[in-house]
């Protein structure tokens, strides 16, 4: 699979705005964001003029690497979601959150989306007391997300957890430190979504 594997900060610099790809980096004086707040290359501090396409483009990127995802699964998400009855856009964006790597992150048992797939993938993870190593998978509301029973003896795991404690819950999760684990109360909806992106830039752009 296809994967990028350059620096993740050159990401936020290209996008305008940070993406937190990097999990505590982001916040700290490290951020290249903070240091250097314009689009990277050689032309990157030249003022350019953005045309409607171009803003509707950089909005559907900027969606695609907070959420880690490759154009052709991008296409497919929202393909589905303009099949669903309801607001495309907003209906989009649940599809993304509902991805078993993005809700193992709002749990708090990684630092990072990026973190979350290769722990997915290494098998730490059960959806229903089932073990599930594919990133993509799509949860639903009533679904319980929850570390192996092996996995939650590592230290790894036990620092996580500390981690997670104090960095508080998304309103759509029920979650439990003590079990490692969360559940899926409900999908959210777009007041309750934190992500800097507008959506309805991205239906505008897969509409042309």
């Amino acid at each position: 699979m296809a994967r990028y594997l350059e620096a993740s900060c050159k990401l936020c610099r290209r996008e305008g705005t940070k993406l937190y790809l990097k999990g505590d980096r982001c916040y700290s004086e490290k951020c290249s964001f903070t240091r250097k707040g314009y689009p990277p290359g050689q032309h990157g501090r030249r003022r350019q003029k953005v045309s409607e396409f171009g803003l509707q483009l950089r909005e559907k990127q900027k969606a695609r690497r907070i959420y880690g995802i490759l154009e052709r699964q991008f296409k497919r998400y929202f393909k589905e979601a303009e099949r669903r009855k309801g607001i495309t856009g907003e209906i989009l964006l649940q599809m993304l959150e509902s991805r078993l790597d993005n809700m193992v992150y709002r749990i708090g048992l990684a630092r990072s989306r990026a973190d979350a797939r290769q722990l997915i993938r290494h098998g730490h993870f059960l959806v229903n007391d089932h073990k599930v190593n594919i990133p993509s998978y799509l949860t639903k509301p009533g679904d319980v997300i929850s570390v192996r029973e092996k996995s939650r003896k590592s230290p790894f795991f036990k620092e996580m957890a500390e981690w997670g404690a104090g960095q508080g819950t998304v309103s759509w999760l029920e979650v439990d430190r003590e079990k490692m684990s969360g559940k899926i109360i409900r999908f959210p909806s777009r007041d309750e979504l934190d992500v800097p992106i507008a959506e309805h830039l991205i239906v505008e752009l897969y509409s042309r």
